[in-house]
Parts: structure tokens; sequence; C-alpha cells
């Protein structure tokens, strides 16, 4: 179907476009961006009337791209399927999403990647790229199929949730990483120093009476997987950023050349370690929720361009592995359908333009994972997001479109919404008035 979007302000920080503009959608590609374009003809009488998008009051993007998600699809499907965690990923604006390898069996080898990639094809809605494991069974013992990986679709590799805690390993994983274009995401945590630490080690965790991880469980191994970046002159990308010293070492590492990045997540901008005083096992995430310091200097990194991504760690958990005690209760939270909610507050807090905002959601992470979306150019893909920046939602877990509703921030009200999602030229996703 042909669409045309009138009147909404496009950004699309690759072209540096910034202005009230219509956008015209034919077939599957971008046809024409222009001021007070006409209204498309229909072909023929048999065709499909061409749809126009009133957006006035919303900004029209590329398509949004989470660089990281977890789905349960293969082994964990009560957590969430692919189809489930695609259907979010659309609520939430996002047209594409990178999948981690944290599946059941692990996603280590071409048969787990091609069976991911059909599954998605099934489903015609979000984009799926895969990311296949560094290492066999994520266990960190041997290195896991990377060049069929490779050759049957992965876009990365990574042994999130998880590190890897072989240096000698991480290093012939870069270099291979190097041999295939293939950047290194690494979740980084030095686990034998995290211990059975459960939330941030600190004020809060001594009187709750909780285990604490250090901040140094962190910046140890990013400090680590540099070094070898460095050596091996791979593309390493640091995961969910969530400590002032390890923004420390990632400005170090970029002034001197290493082919560094990073990604933080919206919680690790939101929320601090205080969120835990009432033991909601939604907020136990890894790597945990820190004190203010660490929160105001991860917003000061997104600010000055340290951290070049945004990504929301969906990472889905069963009500039963949530409804634990603190101690014993798994891991995560969701984040696809919060995700832009949570964001734009650090436009509406003034922190960020909102071009830059845009950036950290679609041409960088664009850039990093080599795909080919993250603009609105004429003749590019049409995969675009209309966001309305002042549309109030409650996050209502009755709402989600996710198989899971672990999150802290049910009940909110989130200021800004994804309005529609549009991937390859269809409307995948449009909200309801009043939703």
């Amino acid at each position: 179907m042909d669409l045309l979007i009138r009147g909404g302000r496009v950004i699309d920080p690759e072209q540096g476009l910034d202005a009230h503009l219509d956008v015209r959608v034919a077939e599957d590609r971008i046809a024409e961006i222009g001021r007070d374009l006409p209204l498309p003809a229909s072909g023929s009488s048999c065709a499909a009337a061409p749809r126009v998008v009133e957006a006035g009051g919303w900004i029209v993007v590329p398509g949004l791209i989470d660089m990281h998600v977890h789905f349960g699809e293969p082994g964990y499907e009560h957590r969430e399927t692919i189809a489930s965690g695609l259907a979010a990923a659309a609520a939430g604006g996002f047209t594409a999403v990178a999948v981690m390898p944290d599946t059941q069996p692990v996603h280590d080898t071409p048969t787990v990647t091609e069976y991911i990639l059909r599954r998605a094809g099934i489903v015609h809605g979000a984009r799926l790229y895969p990311v296949g494991a560094v290492t066999m069974g994520l266990n960190g013992e041997s290195l896991a199929e990377i060049g069929g990986m490779h050759k049957a679709g992965i876009v990365a590799l990574s042994d999130a949730p998880q590190s890897v805690g072989s240096a000698r390993l991480m290093r012939r994983a870069m270099e291979y990483g190097c041999m295939f274009d293939l950047p290194i995401l690494s979740h980084c945590e030095d686990r034998v120093l995290a211990g059975n630490g459960v939330m941030h080690e600190g004020a809060v965790s001594t009187i709750l009476g909780l285990p604490g991880v250090p901040a140094a469980a962190e910046s140890i191994i990013v400090y680590r997987d540099i070094q070898l970046a460095a050596l091996s002159g791979a593309h390493l990308h640091v995961q969910h950023v969530s400590t002032a010293e390890t923004l420390s070492l990632l400005r170090c590492a970029k002034n001197r050349g290493v082919n560094v990045t990073a990604e933080t997540c919206p919680h690790y901008a939101t929320l601090t370690d205080e969120a835990v005083r009432g033991y909601d096992t939604n907020t136990k995430v890894n790597p945990p929720l820190r004190p203010a310091p660490d929160v105001e200097a991860v917003r000061s990194g997104v600010r000055d361009g340290t951290i070049d991504a945004m990504a929301s760690d969906h990472l889905p958990q069963h009500v039963a592995d949530k409804e634990q005690d603190y101690l014993a209760a798994a891991p995560g939270m969701i984040g696809l359908e919060t995700s832009v909610g949570l964001a734009l507050r650090l436009y509406h807090d003034g922190l960020l333009p909102l071009p830059q905002l845009v950036a950290a959601y679609t041409s960088r992470p664009a850039r990093i994972l080599g795909l080919p979306h993250g603009s609105l150019r004429v003749g590019a893909l049409a995969d675009i997001t209309l966001i309305d920046p002042e549309h109030e939602v409650e996050v209502d877990a009755a709402a989600l479109h996710s198989r899971s509703q672990n999150t802290p921030f049910l009940g909110w009200r989130l200021r800004g919404a994804a309005m529609a999602t549009i991937v390859g030229g269809s409307i995948i996703f449009e909200r309801k008035q009043g939703v």
C-alpha cells in the first residue's frame, strides 16, 4: 500500500534533516520527501486506495532499532515467543531488533540461526536480526560455530547475558569478529567478583541486608575488553553501561582510537538502587541499578556521545520466576514497550535534543550492527516510526503485548509513545485513540 505521511516533524540524523515535511512511500521504499506533497493517486481501479496518515504534532523518524533484546524461543516460549516479542517491538515503535543467543538450545550453531530467521519470517512483523553466541552453550570454554552462523545470517557475537570469562578466548573471538566483520557485544561483568550479589553494593544493599555487586565488577571487564579490542583491532560494543567508571574508560579508549562503541538502557538513566527498597523483584536486573552519581554519569554519557546507542535489554521472565524472594528471583525486566516513553524523559528534562535521541535509536545502532536501516533517504526501505512526544500512556500489564509483565514501571504514566510502526511500507502497529 502506498502511503503519504503528512505534516510531521521529520527527523533523520543521518541526513541532518529536521523539518516539517511530508513523506511519500511507494510499495516498500521511501519515494519522496518534501513540503505539501500531493495526494497519491491509485494506480488502477483494482489497486488499494493510497493511505494518508496525518502526522501533525508527531515526529517522523527512521524505524527504531533495539540492538539488545532477549526472546525465549526456542526453549523458553513461556517467557516470550518470537511472535510475541516482535509484537511487543512493534507496539514500542521498533521496526528491527537484535536478539541475544540465550535460548535453549543456545544459539551457537547455524541450525539455530536458520530456525530463528525462519520463525521470524512467518510473523511478518518487525525485522529480527540474530546475534550468535561467542562460546558453545554460553559456557565460556570453546568458541561457537562462528563461521557457519555468519553464513547463516548473524549480525554480531555475544555471550549475553553473561561475560566471557577467559581473556584468551575473548581475544580469539575478537579475531574471528575481525575476520567476518562482526562486532563483539560484550556483557561486562566479572562473575567471580560479583559472586552471589543481587543488587549494587553500597549503602542501600547494606541497609536491606542483600549481597551486593561492586561497580568494579563491570569496569574490570570493560577495561580488559578494551585492551583486547586494541590488541586485535576488533569492534567492541559495550552493553548496558551502568557506572561512572565505565564511562571514564570508554572516553579514554575512544580518545586513543580504539574501535569501541557502547549502549545504555533507559532504566539505568531513570532508576537508582533506591528503587530496590521495596524488594520488588522487577528491579532486579543485571547489571544492577546503581546509585544517583552513576545514573547522572550515564545521563551525561548519553548527552556527550560517549554512549552511542540506547537499547532496552528486554528480558522477559515468567511470573513464577519473579514471584520469589529477592535472592532467588530471576534477573531482568521487559523494556520494548516502555523504552520510548522512558527515553523521552531525557528530552523532556532538557538533557537531549530530539535529533540526538533519535540517532541513539536509529542511525547509530544501524551503523554498529551494519544494518541497511536508520535513514529516511529516498530509495531506502520504508521502515518508519511515528512518535507523539506528548502522548501519555499508563503502563498497564493487561495492555502489554509481551508474554511477560516483569517491569517495575507498571502504573507509571510515560509521556511520549509510538503512534504507528511501519516496516517495508506496511503499517504493523497503530495506537488506538485514547490508549
